[in-house]
């Protein structure tokens, strides 16, 4: 072979701790080894540039770029080497930047050990054999799951570009979490004034498929070729013949189920649109509440409908979509502080679910709301009274690993701060107090938002935690302590608003596994690269955004969304896709058929196959992989007892040929 070595001082990342004049004189010797050189910066358009002439003018066969780490530049550098007709996966890179500079202060020791690390490398690459990229067809269609402001705007920007959506809705409409909202910071303008026009688009939009009241089943196939089964629950009320009059939850006798878009503040009849301006503005039955569904009797709503809608034999219903690429926008909920969950704790001290006059912030919304159950009055739940006195108690399970949360919720400051502006606009004689741990107020005219909160509106802010809330002659009593003046206080309050921990939605985990993507320790969608593929998962086609990868605000999960939706577009730009080809191969002659490798795989990738003769006679039965599926991690060649499964690119003889070099 005619291997060319090109060293990368990388300024002076690698240079400064290894002597790459050295390096490249040490490797020159090496058999194979046809030329090599060191540059201060190979990644540079005349660095690229001197790569391409050794290829052309040398006849290459092979390529070591010695620089920093293959995720930043091995794309760079194989098609540097394809512009000029060498085989992409001829290309090889070593590690001598974050595997040796950044790791060794000695350098004559990091100098002998990155000639080692390139040593490895060239013998790899002698071993190494040309591959074809692999071409998949894709489904140019779509689906998103989860109906809040991200699920929406990612939908909205696929359709727009001309591509089919499904969108998938748990809840009986879309519109999130964000469709219960007063107003929004930090311009303080109506939420629904914002989310509503967005949601008719979807609903009218003819290139999306809305599917609410629907879960995701199960995920089979690969990037460009999923089946996503959808499981569409029983609304018990035909929609196509629905024209949401009203009449049928307007004499449901069922009056007093609590209201879920309320988060419990309101109540709603058994039969119900969950808010004025859903979409779809359609009923659905609860088969909990529905006195029809539980005892066979009453049917009043059945018999109200002139159109016939009711249909108390529905079934839930299977079906299959087929769809390119995932966008998975399943949103958040806040932690129940309540009562213990898992390895999260309850904040007993605080009397949440005791006093009803301990509410979250999402409840606070649904009192502020014009919407809400109260017409935007601000009441007391227990008695209906307006609060004279609120405590806004922050970071309430955030930032707080005894608590179970040790990560901050993002938004919690500013909504506070909202809050307290929203309850002195409606209770002008009124005192807003707010406990926090610190005001963390990063964007865009957020800082000056939290100040007009304080110097405009009078909330007055004292840094420290609550101790304990209690309850005397129905006033809430606040004990907690201002660090600033160093002094303990107790504040006597009509109502106690808790400003709680953003969490994943239930189920996340459950989805996540059958889309194959990883998730964090405390339920969040993990990204591929926080910096570099921010909305990408690990499984190719798989996408993320929003709450549902950690806590955001609308502005963000909005922007994300476009972005995850931006990737479909060029997903979707091809007939085909290509992807790597290190992938695995079986060799089908000597598998024993054991299929450990079917049950280890991470991907399910590997499926049992039989092989038969010419008359369709069964002759053994095999592992086969699926390449579109296969992500090339290794499993399968760890766990086959009989060898039979090798990794493209990575194969044992490479990596026998690795560890040789060295001794």
């Amino acid at each position: 072979m005619r291997i060319g070595v090109f060293t990368c001082w990388c300024g002076e990342n690698i240079a400064r701790h290894v002597d790459c004049q050295k390096v490249a004189e040490a490797i020159r010797n090496l058999l194979g080894v046809h030329c090599s050189v060191d540059y201060k910066y190979m990644c540079s358009d005349p660095g690229q540039s001197m790569i391409r002439e050794q290829i052309r003018n040398g006849k290459l066969t092979g390529l070591v770029v010695a620089a920093c780490s293959p995720h930043m530049h091995l794309k760079t550098f194989r098609k540097a080497a394809e512009a000029e007709g060498l085989n992409p996966y001829m290309v090889e890179m070593a590690n001598v930047r974050e595997h040796c500079a950044w790791v060794h202060h000695d350098r004559e020791a990091a100098t002998a050990k990155a000639i080692d690390i390139i040593r490895m490398a060239v013998a790899k690459v002698q071993q190494n054999r040309p591959l074809a990229a692999i071409r998949v067809p894709v489904t140019k269609r779509a689906m998103v799951i989860g109906g809040g402001v991200a699920g929406i705007q990612a939908a909205l920007d696929i359709a727009d570009a001309g591509f089919e959506v499904v969108l998938v809705e748990r809840d009986p409409s879309i519109g999130g979490k964000m469709a219960g909202l007063s107003e929004t910071f930090p311009t303080l303008d109506c939420s629904q004034c914002i989310l509503t026009p967005r949601m008719v688009d979807v609903g009218q939009h003819p290139r999306i498929k809305l599917h609410t009241y629907s879960e995701v089943e199960a995920v089979n196939g690969y990037v460009g070729n999923f089946k996503v089964t959808v499981r569409k629950k029983a609304r018990y009320v035909d929609i196509t013949k629905c024209n949401g009059c009203g009449d049928c939850w307007n004499k449901c006798p069922q009056k007093k189920n609590l209201s879920e878009f309320d988060f419990g503040m309101g109540k709603r009849t058994a039969i119900y649109v969950p808010f004025p301006q859903a979409v779809p503005a359609r009923p659905v039955i609860d088969r909990e509440a529905c006195t029809m569904l539980l005892k066979g009797k009453c049917g009043i709503c059945a018999k109200k409908c002139t159109r016939g809608a009711i249909n108390f034999e529905d079934q839930d219903q299977l079906i299959t979509e087929d769809v390119g690429a995932i966008v998975a926008a399943t949103g958040y909920k806040l932690c129940d502080i309540g009562k213990d969950e898992g390895r999260y704790k309850g904040y007993g001290e605080y009397g949440f679910g005791r006093y009803a006059d301990v509410i979250d912030g999402l409840q606070f919304e649904r009192i502020v709301s014009a919407s809400g159950p109260t017409g935007g009055e601000i009441k007391r739940p227990s008695d209906g009274k307006t609060p004279k006195s609120v405590v806004f108690i922050c970071c309430v399970g955030s930032r707080d690993d005894a608590k179970g949360c040790g990560y901050c919720s993002k938004i919690c400051c500013m909504y506070v701060a909202k809050h307290t502006m929203l309850y002195k606009h409606k209770v002008h004689d009124g005192q807003a107090h707010v406990f926090y741990m610190d005001i963390r107020a990063g964007g865009k005219n957020y800082e000056e938002f939290v100040r007009r909160a304080i110097e405009q509106d009078g909330a007055e802010y004292h840094r420290g935690r609550v101790s304990r809330i209690t309850e005397h002659n129905g006033q809430l009593i606040v004990r907690g302590v201002d660090t600033l003046v160093g002094e303990a206080m107790t504040i006597e309050a009509d109502l106690v608003v808790l400003a709680t921990a953003m969490r994943p939605a239930d189920g996340v985990e459950s989805l996540a596994q059958k889309l194959n993507i990883g998730y964090d320790e405390y339920g969040f969608l993990s990204e591929s690269h926080p910096k570099l593929r921010p909305v990408e998962t690990n499984t190719a086609g798989v996408l993320v955004c929003g709450a549902c990868q950690a806590p955001k605000d609308i502005p963000e999960s909005v922007a994300q969304a476009s972005a995850a939706a931006a990737k479909v577009m060029m997903l979707f730009a091809r007939d085909e896709l290509t992807r790597e080809p290190e992938v695995a191969e079986v060799n089908e002659q000597t598998c024993a058929a054991c299929f450990s490798c079917v049950r280890g795989c991470p991907y399910k990738a590997i499926d049992e196959a039989d092989i038969t003769d010419r008359q369709g006679r069964l002759i053994k039965r095999t592992a086969r992989v699926n390449p579109g599926l296969c992500m090339g991690c290794g499993t399968c060649v760890a766990i086959c007892p009989s060898k039979s499964v090798d990794l493209a690119g990575f194969t044992e003889q490479q990596v026998y040929a690795m560890v040789e070099s060295l001794v």
